[in-house]
């Protein structure tokens, strides 16, 4: 097969991957008000918190969100959490949701987080429908930086670290 065969077909792949993942797709919000102009791309999802209370994203606007799937078994989230509860406790601009991504019983993170506390809100999510708009996470943990206008700027497969968040959102101008 030709280079330029198999270009194109690389290429029609890769639209075609891009196009059926509709799990990725932003909630688009329409500008307040009844103004013209451009619709600004949000994201917006509704979990229930460890404790039973129902919540969306949008609570949190006009600060730095960082939405961190976890799960108790896994190590590097573990090792995340008094890192990212020191930071959600610092900054009054910046509030850690975590997103619980295991299929078991609520008892189960209870327990877990008597071990391992975490200062911030503890979302609970269904690993047969996570939210829309994050879809189901390629590893664990994965972490996604909202800005205060309720966009996705930033999206991390792996662990991170609190200090490489804050660089960049103190970096960032938007």
């Amino acid at each position: 097969m030709s280079f330029n065969r198999i270009f194109t077909l690389a290429v029609l792949i890769a639209a075609l991957t891009t196009a059926c993942d509709s799990k990725s797709a932003p909630v688009v919000d329409e500008p307040a008000g009844g103004q013209s102009g451009p619709a600004v791309e949000t994201i917006d999802f509704e979990l229930p918190m460890l404790g039973g209370e129902t919540v969306r994203l949008s609570d949190w606007r006009g600060q730095w969100v960082l939405v961190n799937y976890w799960a108790t078994w896994c190590a590097p989230c573990r090792k995340e959490i008094p890192d990212f509860s020191a930071m959600h406790d610092a900054r009054d601009d910046i509030t850690v949701l975590g997103l619980a991504f295991e299929d078991t019983d609520v008892e189960a993170f209870e327990e877990f987080l008597i071990d391992y506390p975490a200062s911030y809100p503890i979302l609970l999510v269904d690993v047969y429908a996570p939210p829309e708009v994050l879809g189901a996470p390629r590893a664990l943990p994965t972490s996604f930086l909202v800005n205060p206008a309720g966009e996705l700027v930033e999206t991390w497969l792996g662990p991170i670290t609190s200090e490489k968040i804050k660089a960049r959102i103190d970096g960032d101008q938007s």
